[in-house]
């Protein structure tokens, strides 16, 4: 077993990718740029390095001796698993879990190869860096709930993600920053963040629950048995319950918002067809194509060019 395990993990090192992986995005700061920072009267307080998403990164690793980590890194893990170590000792990472590696320790960290993790990261630096990243070098838990807003976390990452990718000019770069204390703060103050929304004064029924489960999960590759346990039912009750509220079944229901959330994609920013896909929870690119011409009647090419508004 343990020569197994040995020869495992060198074969894992060996075959570890250093390109990119289908559908990632990522940014780097120009270093001038972070220098200038440092010294910047509102950047010195907290920036970014760098910032990616990587969607589904089988053997995906990554090793840096202490001399090497110049900032912290927060890995946010919305499918599949993972694991990272620091200080000899290793944390397996699950869904819907983050953590922060502190800056000047040695660590290392790397996806399951069976299950392969899909994670929102970036690398930050500042004076108040270490105030956010306070706590956080072991796995957080961000589970959807009834008050939960993943999504809206999401969409603030990728709030900074474009308004960095569009220009480094100094008023992106101070509105990424803003951004960026808010994104922290929605972690630093988990329990805060969920409650500051206005609270729906009656009790959700368990179909709305399921379709805020969708909501939440809108990146992983749910199934109608993840649906059903979500309600507490069987799959046979769901489906009817929820066919007579929305005239539609579960899973038909949840490509509608697929396509809606990928129309949004097309319309607002600038990501390639391969990208989104699995942003809205679809492997495969050309499965999210010939989805979206089923239901939208057009290639999402197509549906790009069409002028709206």
């Amino acid at each position: 077993m343990n020569n197994f395990h040995t020869d495992f993990r060198i074969y894992f090192l060996f075959m570890a990718k250093k390109e990119g992986f289908k559908g990632e995005r990522s940014i780097i700061i120009p270093a001038s740029i972070v220098q200038n920072l440092k010294t910047d009267l509102f950047g010195k307080d907290l920036h970014i390095t760098h910032i990616g998403y990587y969607p589904q990164a089988y053997l995906h690793l990554r090793e840096r001796k202490k001399e090497e980590v110049i900032q912290f890194i927060l890995i946010y893990c919305i499918d599949g698993e993972g694991w990272f170590e620091i200080n000899g000792k290793r944390e397996q990472v699950i869904s819907h879990q983050f953590f922060i590696l502190p800056k000047g320790i040695a660590h290392k960290y790397g996806s399951n190869p069976s299950k392969p993790w899909t994670i929102y990261w970036m690398h930050f630096d500042g004076e108040k860096a270490a105030f956010f990243a306070d706590g956080f070098d072991h796995p957080i838990d961000i589970s959807p709930n009834s008050n939960s807003r993943i999504q809206e976390r999401l969409q603030l990452f990728e709030e900074i993600f474009n308004t960095l990718s569009k220009s480094l000019s100094m008023n992106n770069i101070y509105y990424s920053i803003t951004s960026l204390f808010h994104f922290l703060g929605s972690m630093k103050f988990l329990g805060e963040y969920r409650e500051s929304v206005e609270l729906i004064t009656r009790k959700n029924d368990c179909i709305d629950d399921v379709i805020h489960f969708m909501h939440e999960n809108i990146e992983r590759k749910l199934t109608l048995d993840d649906l059903a346990r979500q309600a507490g039912l069987s799959t046979s009750h769901l489906s009817l319950l929820f066919h007579k509220k929305t005239y539609y079944s579960p899973l038909q229901y949840l490509n509608h918002l697929r396509i809606q959330k990928a129309c949004q994609f097309l319309d607002f920013t600038d990501m390639k067809i391969n990208q989104i896909s699995p942003k809205i929870g679809f492997e495969d690119s050309l499965y999210f194509t010939r989805i979206f011409k089923k239901n939208m009647g057009m290639s999402p090419s197509e549906y790009r060019l069409q002028k709206k508004g």
